[in-house]
């Protein structure tokens, strides 16, 4: 940590399988043995993939990191797949529409005729830019790792890859049948793998996601949903003293829109506006003739996705309208709200159920937040999106995951799915929900 430092809060967890609470039928507590020895080699794997600057527009790096999750995923014993994603869409400085490539997607498929069929989802990507200045590990503590992508999701990455590794060494291997899907432009939107998530996602019957849960365990359950835009406003530049009245401000109808949508913060219950960047202008005696109002929404309820639009709409008619002006709104929602439905509550509950036979806590809360499991949760099957390590600080130079957590969560995974399999839990996705358990 930067200054003064706390110890972060990574509670200690036991997990041991507790005596009399498992099913007679099938040995748990032998298939996940395996993870028991298995910490020192999931932190030397998360070193090494934290190593790799896998920004999301740092392309090289990110063919570097599929490179090495391509060789760890192969150990599950079935071809791993490229696919190449859809160049994201950018509104340039300059006020230009043009795409940006991004990484490729890994994936693998394997016994997807089974009778339980479940989408591992997750990132390869992280927010750090190859010039970012936080690049290099750093340990805290004997459990703490300060690392960039160390808990978003390089961490959540090696909690699927050794959960499905424990999958593959127990008997009801047989029974579970999944797809795993790597994308590798989440944190900008996911715009050129959505697609293939919501493709992945009408093959399953739910869904796995390996974002970090909070440092004491917390997983986030209800999740706002999230639009970016951009809005170009261009005007008429004119020299700013001889000929200031032939001028058209673009900067100034940049910041009457830029206050205007700001302002329709809490006009629905819990939407919120952040205007974060405005674009343009030059030398102070120009009237700049081009303004770039850069700006996210977040909304608990989906028809309130359609409410805002049309203020927007309204917004930018009233400037587009204006003489000497031309306004133009980009970008949309990629991130549908994902409310606590009844089969979600029942996954989370099944969860629980399993955690409790680890001598683990499991709770969750809503957040404003939002990931893959938005567009998951969309397609129509139940998903719970932090499942990987516990951690904090993500998105920032004091981002940690807490190592104790690999063995903890690979277990809670593996338990879940095998007791799925096993029909000690019920599938979340094939629930009768006129029935309780």
């Amino acid at each position: 940590m930067r200054g003064a430092w706390t110890k972060p809060s990574c509670p200690l967890k036991r997990v041991g399988l507790v005596l009399g609470r498992m099913n007679e039928s099938h040995d748990f507590a032998a298939d996940l043995a395996y993870l028991n020895d298995q910490r020192a080699p999931m932190t030397d794997r998360l070193r090494a993939w934290c190593a790799i600057n896998s920004g999301s527009g740092n392309l090289a790096g990110l063919t570097l990191m599929h490179g090495a999750l391509r060789e760890a995923f192969g150990e599950l014993g079935e071809v791993v797949e490229t696919l190449p994603a859809t160049p994201h869409k950018i509104v340039t400085s300059e006020g230009e529409l043009v795409e940006q490539p991004v990484g490729d997607m890994l994936r693998l498929v394997k016994r997807p005729q089974a009778p339980v069929r479940v989408l591992f989802s997750g990132h390869m990507d992280t927010v750090f830019a190859a010039d970012h200045p936080f690049q290099n590990e750093k340990f805290l503590d004997n459990d703490t790792l300060n690392a960039p992508g160390a808990a978003d999701m390089k961490g959540g990455l090696l909690v699927m890859l050794y959960a499905l590794k424990t999958i593959e060494q127990s008997s009801l291997a047989e029974r579970i049948g999944y797809e795993v899907l790597i994308n590798a432009d989440e944190e900008i939107g996911s715009h050129g793998s959505a697609a293939q998530l919501t493709a992945a996602a009408s093959h399953a019957q739910f869904a796995c996601v390996y974002e970090p849960a909070l440092a004491d365990g917390t997983l986030a359950g209800a999740r706002k949903g999230s639009g970016n835009f951009a809005a170009v406003f261009d005007g008429k530049s004119a020299h700013a003293g001889r000929e200031h009245h032939l001028g058209r401000n673009a900067i100034v109808a940049a910041a009457e829109f830029a206050a205007g949508i700001s302002a329709l913060t809490g006009g629905r219950d819990q939407l919120t506006v952040n205007v974060a960047r405005i674009d343009g202008g030059g030398p102070n005696n120009v009237v700049p003739d081009l303004g770039i109002v850069r700006f996210n929404v977040r909304v608990e309820q989906p028809e309130d996705t359609d409410w805002f639009l049309g203020k927007v709409q309204t917004l930018i008619s009233s400037i587009d309208e204006r003489e000497g002006f031309a306004a133009k709104l980009t970008g949309g929602f990629t991130r549908p709200p994902k409310p606590m439905t009844p089969k979600l509550l029942a996954f989370f509950n099944a969860l629980k159920t399993a955690g409790a036979d680890l001598g683990l806590e499991i709770d969750w809360k809503p957040t404003g937040g939002c990931c893959d499991g938005n567009n998951i949760a969309a397609a129509g099957i139940p998903v719970i999106d932090t499942l990987g390590v516990r951690g904090a600080n993500i998105h920032s130079a004091d981002e940690y995951a807490c190592l104790d957590s690999l063995v903890e969560r690979a277990k809670l995974s593996a338990l879940l799915l095998l007791k799925i399999a096993a029909g000690d839990l019920p599938n979340p996705g094939a629930l009768d929900l006129t029935e309780t358990f």
